[in-house]
Order: structure tokens, then sequence, then C-alpha cells
């Protein structure tokens, strides 16, 4: 997906608790041979570090998954470490992050259709399970394109956008990602017509 349509997307669904604006310090540690006197290639320099690291974090358990840095706020006094001759540059910026809450309403993507379930997408979510006995109405038809079709004749199949609530998450330290348990027990929940 294109970065800035990505950007969009966020600023348009600001107003949901899924995203949140948090301001985190981090050290930013430039090599030696990366420095050099004029200030506005060391700020490169930092910016650069601060979102080569930010994108290997990926995510937390208190945060969520980290999206994007908003707005460097400052840098510190850099500290030479003894060691290597590298500096350490303790920073503070603004970035926007992605986490589930329970109650939540959110849409996703099913991605696999399974005979006791979906499991869906929604932005950096991957495992998100909606289980066959969580879906009102709704019954598992095999096939080659295995599908979940009510009486109205809704399907929910892949590539499917579906409405659902959040019931739980679950922090997985090792993978540093969320997994999340959902329901279509509720008024306006569902697959999403186009």
């Amino acid at each position: 997906m294109n970065f800035w349509l990505f950007l969009s997307l966020i600023a348009e669904m600001w107003k949901t608790e899924m995203f949140l604006k948090v301001q985190l310090p981090w050290n930013v540690i430039i090599p030696a041979e990366c420095l050099d006197a004029k200030g506005l290639m060391l700020q490169r320099s930092i910016i650069i570090r601060l979102l080569d690291a930010f994108s290997n974090k990926k995510a937390t358990q208190e945060l969520g998954y980290f999206l994007a840095v908003t707005t460097l706020e400052n840098i510190g006094e850099g500290k030479v470490r003894q060691h290597s001759g590298d500096v350490l540059f303790p920073v503070v910026f603004s970035c926007v992050t992605f986490k589930l809450f329970r109650g939540e309403i959110l849409d996703g993507v099913v991605h696999k259709v399974l005979k006791h379930g979906v499991i869906l997408r929604c932005g950096p979510v991957e495992n998100i399970y909606l289980s066959c006995q969580k879906m009102p109405d709704y019954r598992y038809v095999p096939g080659e394109n295995p599908v979940f079709l009510n009486e109205k004749l809704s399907k929910i199949e892949k590539d499917v956008v579906v409405r659902f609530i959040v019931m739980g998450t679950k922090w997985l330290e090792a993978e540093r990602e969320f997994q999340a348990l959902v329901s279509l027990e509720g008024d306006y929940l569902g697959p999403l017509s186009d």
C-alpha cells in the first residue's frame, strides 16, 4: 500500500481508539564514521537510525504496533561510548501506534476460511480469529472455496471485509505481535457490502 494513502487512512480513522498518538524517549547510536561537523548531516543520520530502530521494534504489549514517526521533538546532547567511539543521542519523538481494545468495533479482511471459523487481518494484526460459534446464523459450506453462508445468502469468504467486535486480545512476546478473538454478535456486524 502506498505510504501516503496509508497515512491518509490513519487520519480518517484517527477518532477511533485503535490509533494512539504517543511520545517516546529513545536512544539513537550513531557510529563514529557517520559523524561530521555539519549539524544537518548529523540530524539526518539520527533520523535515519531512529526510523530503522523504530521499524525493527515492530510492537510492544503496552502500545501496540508502531506505525509512523510523526515528529522528532528533541535531540539531546550526545555522549561518546567509551569502547566503540560511537555517540549515543537521547531523542524524544511522537509516533502513531495501532492497538486493538476489547469492545472495539473494527473492520477486517478474511484471509483464511477454516471449518471452525475464519482468520482475518486488520491493520498490522494478522491473526484475528472469528469462531463459527460467534457467527450467529452462519453455516459452513465446504468446497474448493469454502464459505460461511446465512439464510439471507450473505457470505463470509476469502477477501471479504467483515465488521466485528473485539472480545479479547493476546500478546505473544516471542513474535512481538497480537492475536485477537472477535465476534459478530451484535448490531450491524458482519460482511460489508460494496
